[in-house]
């Protein structure tokens, strides 16, 4: 086996793949790099601007001093105990439109969005009056909005309360929340027979934005101009509306599904970020780095098909094609994706993807005309390397059904493969060798070369 010309030819076959795959791996650490300084704008415009945001509220909160008696060295003292009382909304629905806007930072882009929110909150007026206690003394109330990032807060319309308007100061004043707004809330509102209050804001961030849903019965609907919408939450919205002019969500949800009671006790510490909440994310969709990263794992099917098919080729005819221009053809396949990445960045992926298969198809049939000694055979391979392109093309676009494609390229590969051979005699073509050999005049040099 070891002194077959076959058995070397292959060897020397795999052994120019396993080269291929050193500029395959730098491509793929480029590729990398590339994208890490697009999110790196990502990161420069919550910088600038704010970050994700995650709207809380509004809820009453008011200070209570309790008085309670206890027995010390056989005296009676009296103690006192400040904390913050919270009272949730009994229905609450939020209304929000939001426009989302690209950003440029050289040839990278990244997205911030602004969103009108319009808020309606109805309290339960007799939770207010029962909950009284000659051993319980309440401060002034008032009305707290949390949100994630006070950087976004833009306008701030005035609270209206029972249809009167009460103006709003900065900060959420809330241990465990710095960043919000709040009111003060008179106390003859509380003896109001309904207490409704409705509140307009304008936030902006970058990528997700959250609404808390403290209700006993919470509603949010969002419209938006962004085509590419991320429902990924705790929560998905009961409808939802996705097409190329934006998008449309309704959530809906309940004490029942989420205890989002349960987690305002007195004088606990609120923690934002871990309660459960209706969340879209202006996601980016399958951008350039990501599709030509999925590309590059492919790229070993296209040199294998490739290498296969000119060692059909030297073995049904009987030419014979250097490692080095193996070698050199699987380069070009190579550059391919280097060209892809550098044009995708410019003109988009699928463009980008046309260029650069026009662009390689072309230089490997002009340089497979030389070596193949025939316009017709590298028309031929031409083609098919503008076919193979094509059905990667495929394979990336169709995330879902690539397995199934892959395994049906693959098969037909093989089926050809096996199809074209079946009549070759493997062990004849070794034993031709060695007669060629033994009655050949030449040094061993010359010789034992698999290509000439």
């Amino acid at each position: 086996m070891f002194k077959s010309a076959l058995f070397w030819k292959v060897m020397t076959l795999l052994g120019c793949m396993v080269v291929l795959l050193i500029p395959l791996n730098m491509l793929s650490s480029l590729i990398n790099e590339r994208s890490s300084y697009r999110d790196d704008v990502e990161q420069s415009l919550r910088q600038s601007t704010s970050g994700p945001q995650t709207l809380t509220g509004p809820l009453i909160a008011i200070p209570v001093t309790e008085l309670t008696t206890v027995i010390e060295d056989k005296k009676e003292v009296k103690k006192e105990r400040r904390f913050i009382r919270y009272y949730l909304p009994e229905n609450l629905n939020i209304v929000g439109k939001q426009t989302v806007e690209p950003r440029r930072i050289g040839i990278y882009e990244g997205q911030i969005w602004r969103t009108a929110i319009t808020l309606d909150a109805t309290f339960n007026r007799q939770q207010l009056e029962n909950d009284t206690d000659q051993n319980t003394q309440f401060g002034e109330p008032y009305i707290v909005l949390a949100v994630g990032d006070s950087r976004g807060i833009g306008k701030v319309g005035e609270l209206a309360i029972n249809g009167k308007s009460y103006p709003i100061e900065p900060g959420s004043h809330l241990p465990g929340i710095e960043q919000g707004l709040h009111a003060i809330l008179p106390v003859e509102r509380l003896k109001d027979e309904k207490l409704t209050l409705r509140f307009n804001l304008d936030l902006m961030g970058t990528k997700q934005l959250a609404v808390v849903p403290i209700g006993r019965n919470s509603q949010f609907s969002l419209t938006s101009n962004w085509p590419h919408p991320n429902f990924i939450g705790d929560f998905l919205p009961q409808q939802r509306t996705v097409n190329e002019s934006g998008f449309s969500a309704n959530w809906q949800s309940t004490w029942f599904a989420n205890n989002l009671n349960t987690h305002f006790y007195d004088g606990q510490l609120i923690d934002v970020d871990h309660l459960p909440a209706f969340s879209v994310t202006v996601a980016n969709p399958v951008d350039q780095y990501q599709l030509t990263d999925r590309a590059v794992k492919y790229a070993i099917l296209l040199i294998g098909l490739t290498f296969m098919s000119f060692f059909l080729l030297e073995t049904l005819t009987g030419l014979r094609v250097h490692p080095m221009q193996y070698l050199l053809v699987g380069l070009s396949l190579v550059m391919f994706y280097l060209v892809l990445l550098a044009v995708s960045e410019h003109t988009g992926f699928n463009a980008a993807w046309l260029l650069a298969s026009l662009v390689c198809a072309g230089i490997n049939g002009f340089y497979l005309k030389a070596v193949l000694k025939s316009g017709k055979a590298s028309v031929m391979f031409t083609m098919g390397l503008l076919v193979l392109d094509a059905v990667l093309w495929l394979l990336l676009q169709s995330e879902d059904s690539a397995l199934l494609l892959g395994t049906g390229v693959l098969f037909v590969s093989l089926s050809a493969i096996m199809l074209l051979t079946r009549n070759i005699d493997w062990y004849g073509m070794g034993r031709k060798a060695q007669t060629a050999a033994a009655g050949d005049t030449r040094n061993d040099s010359e010789r034992f070369r698999l290509w000439k």
